[in-house]
């Protein structure tokens, strides 16, 4: 935790893209007097190159680095966010952090040409990357190009298919019934896939029965003794809740609000339940090695996204680089958001096809990915679309039998 500590203790310079968000935000955040003293001091947005400085959220990452997670959940660091909600009219109590346990669950498995795909378990979004996979491989994707009218109509197609069964089953499964294996089956996909007209838009409806925000950060990282990690984490909205605990210097989420406030649905509100997430990192690999590591923050353009970077790998042999930038699109039934980098003349095809076709500046976030080599060495990418970069620390022990001062 010392990297972050540090960080957090002497401060960091604020980038453009920090900057932005801070704007985009200051309505809120102005509203809160300890988040506005450190991103709005004076009640102006910190520009780029100013200092963000967090000695509160220091201290709470030092006491926890001390004590672990028992800090939160059975000391003094609960008792001052269970005291500031009581204080503020908040719902969070002592029995909240005292019985929340971790679960672990199996990841989400895909075969897709030749290509096992892992993806987060169900209450997150591998169970759709896998369903689309399905169905998508019954087309000729690589032959069809990327970036044509062909491809982003059958994207379109099954990014609707998708979007309509997580409404309908995708939860928390010690609470919903999710139906993993009819979602991620080749004969579901099949059933899917007949319906689908290659030359016009459709309305979709779930064809499984069971009764997000854009702000978000994904890290890939991998070491030299084999261990990956793929991990993305959310407060849901810029800023989360968009205030500050005073004691702690964190930023509460406010991720309650992706719950159907109606009961009886899929995603309804249950004491205990664990809200659904568009959350999707993901891994490929070939011939069971590892190959691919990927992920990306986008609210409900996460699951997408990741699935047109696996497709531009896979279907379209692009690099690493290139498929993490590659323009992107999104659908959930509505308006097809297409990136400004799509040329005209295809989404004038896409409009005659019957799609409402929006020009967008990003469809999502930064993706970040590291790729595997059988030699061993890695090659790490992150877009253009937020602020992230490939980083390769070296060092370690030194060698045996190597001694200093000799030749």
């Amino acid at each position: 935790m010392q990297p972050a500590i540090k960080h957090a203790a002497r401060g960091f310079a604020a980038t453009p893209y920090l900057h932005e968000c801070i704007v985009d935000g200051a309505a809120e955040m102005l509203k809160d007097k300890p988040i506005s003293a450190i991103y709005l001091p004076n009640g102006t947005p910190l520009n780029a190159g100013d200092r963000v400085v967090q000695s509160e959220y220091a201290e709470t990452l030092t006491y926890i680095s001390r004590h672990g997670e028992a800090a939160l959940y059975r000391g003094s660091l609960g008792d001052i966010l269970v005291d500031y909600m009581k204080a503020h009219g908040g719902f969070v109590s002592r029995e909240d952090l005292t019985s929340y346990r971790t679960v672990e669950r199996l990841p989400i498995r895909a075969d897709y040409r030749g290509w096992q795909i892992l993806g987060p378990p169900p209450a997150a979004s591998g169970v759709h990357i896998a369903q689309m996979l399905n169905i998508l491989e019954g087309y000729d994707i690589a032959g069809k190009g990327f970036g044509t009218s062909e491809t982003i109509h059958l994207l379109a197609e099954v990014l609707k298919i998708a979007f309509a069964d997580r409404a309908a089953a995708s939860g928390d499964p010690e609470f919903i019934n999710v139906p993993v294996e009819r979602l991620t089956s080749k004969d579901y996909a099949q059933a899917r896939r007949r319906a689908i007209d290659s030359g016009r838009a459709q309305k979709w409806g779930a064809g499984v029965t069971q009764l997000e925000s854009a702000h978000t950060t994904h890290l890939t990282a991998a070491d030299a003794m084999g261990n990956v990690v793929a991990t993305t984490q959310t407060i849901n909205n810029l800023f989360g809740a968009k205030f500050l605990i005073p004691g702690l210097g964190t930023v509460p989420n406010n991720y309650m609000n992706l719950y159907d406030p109606r009961p009886g649905h899929a995603l309804s509100l249950k004491p205990g339940k664990r809200v659904t997430t568009s959350m999707s990192p993901v891994m490929a690999l070939r011939d069971g090695r590892l190959t691919y590591a990927l992920g990306l923050p986008g609210g409900k353009r996460i699951f997408p996204s990741a699935l047109q970077a696996l497709i531009n790998l896979i279907d379209h042999g692009m690099s690493l680089q290139e498929a993490v930038e590659a323009p992107r699109v999104w659908t959930e039934g509505n308006a097809l958001e297409v990136e400004l980098a799509v040329p005209d003349d295809v989404r004038s095809e896409l409009r005659s096809m019957g799609h409402e076709v929006k020009a967008v500046p990003t469809v999502a976030g930064g993706m970040n990915a590291i790729q595997f080599h059988d030699d061993g060495r890695l090659t790490g990418a992150a877009c253009w679309r937020a602020d992230g970069t490939p980083i390769g620390v070296a060092g370690g022990l030194a060698r045996a039998g190597v001694r200093f001062g000799l030749a």
